[in-house]
């Protein structure tokens, strides 16, 4: 037997031990996207900091964060 073959074995060891289909994280992803741009309306998870905003509003419409993320911090 070589080595392939014993990877392949292990391979559905695994899975099989594992209970079968990844989980995936899309609809947690999905979930955290709080933060909205007024202006574009692109979305941006919860944890994002005020830097990062801040930069967007500026790069992006030359505005400020106030304007583009009006219920920031609130």
């Amino acid at each position: 037997m070589g080595n392939g073959a014993k990877a392949a074995q292990k391979r559905e060891r695994n899975v099989a031990k594992a209970g079968g289909t990844a989980k995936s994280q899309n609809k947690t992803n999905q979930a955290a996207l709080n933060i909205v741009c007024q202006t574009c309306k692109q979305a941006f998870l919860l944890t994002t900091r005020a830097p990062a905003l801040e930069e967007h509003a500026q790069n992006k419409h030359s505005k400020t964060m106030a304007e583009c993320f009006p219920t920031y911090g609130k």
